[in-house]
């Protein structure tokens, strides 16, 4: 049985989740998305993935700028929806809004919370060097990510994988799950978790996932090369960790790998790309000069050597 079905998602990393709840036959009354943003060369008002894909279901698109307001939330409720499946929307849902839908709302989060509460979950999880990480389907609440969970599927984080490519895993995966998630409700079979309770079973501590920033993208070699690694594969593709060469051409660093070495931190050790850290060494696998496109390490050296005693600063 098909359920109405308000969608409230923004960015590339909800869309998954939009196709699939169309394409398992649930009524799509509306779509909540962010307004068009200025972007590109021209700074034209591009519309949001979420927004691009909706039009193209031929599903009604709502741009509300906030949803605090007395008469947007009434012309929420007024949609009579049976649920709201919220992915990444980017806007704080009041209390009224949650409670409009018959059965509330549903929230596709990308960590093992309590873990990676916030902004930012992905690249935090990968920036730590988190050995897993995963989806959660849950229940939404007034308070920041803290609602019981309904869903969750654990996933193993490559040894290089970046954030880049781990977003589209997840995404794929939380898809899935969303599905899966209302098949269960409508059976009456959808059962929650108290976030206490998953901290207390798996010893997770909550951590908040901040906002990525620019200015946190200059690596400082003298960290470990766990961390310098970690580093790099979380910042990519956005912001892109980058350091400086010593004759100040600013390089962003794309994909690394930790492996055993010795040697000043920020100092290329052979002439393949590995840089000695505060302890250990990191292989550099990706690389992209200021105005080039990202290039595998082999393909850079092509174009540009950087020889033993190289220094990255």
């Amino acid at each position: 049985m098909a359920l109405n079905v308000i969608f409230m998602g923004t960015p590339d990393f909800s869309v998954p989740t939009l196709r699939a709840l169309h394409a398992a036959g649930h009524t799509l009354v509306a779509v909540y998305t962010q307004p068009p943003r200025p972007a590109g060369r021209g700074m034209a008002a591009r519309p949001s993935p979420v927004e691009a894909e909706a039009r193209r279901l031929g599903v009604e698109v709502r741009s509300p700028l906030s949803l605090k307001g007395e008469e947007e939330q009434q012309q929420f409720a007024a949609l009579n929806a049976d649920i709201a499946i919220v992915v990444a929307y980017g806007l704080l849902l009041p209390q009224p809004v949650l409670d409009a839908p018959r059965h509330g709302a549903l929230n596709g989060h990308a960590s093992l919370l309590p873990r990676w509460r916030g902004a930012a979950p992905i690249q935090r999880a990968v920036e730590a060097g988190d050995a897993t990480t995963g989806m959660m389907i849950m229940r939404m609440e007034a308070g920041l990510d803290t609602g019981p969970v309904a869903l969750t599927r654990e996933v193993a984080i490559g040894r290089t994988e970046t954030s880049g490519e781990l977003h589209d895993r997840l995404a794929v995966e939380g898809a899935a799950m969303m599905v899966e998630a209302l098949a269960r409700l409508e059976a009456g079979e959808l059962t929650f978790e108290d976030q206490s309770s998953i901290a207390a079973r798996t010893g997770r501590e909550p951590i908040y996932a901040r906002k990525i920033l620019k200015n946190e993208a200059h690596l400082d070699f003298t960290a470990s090369a766990k961390a310098v690694a970690a580093k790099i594969n979380g910042f990519s593709p956005f912001p892109g960790a980058f350091a400086l060469t010593q004759n100040g051409e600013r390089t962003k660093l794309l994909r690394a790998l930790e492996e055993p070495g010795a040697g000043n931190a920020g100092v290329a050790l052979d002439d393949k790309l590995l840089i000695g850290c505060g302890e250990g060494a990191v292989r550099l696998l990706t690389l992209q000069k200021q105005g080039g496109k990202p290039l595998d390490a082999a393909e850079f050296l092509r174009g540009q050597k950087i020889p033993a005693g190289t220094r990255f600063v």
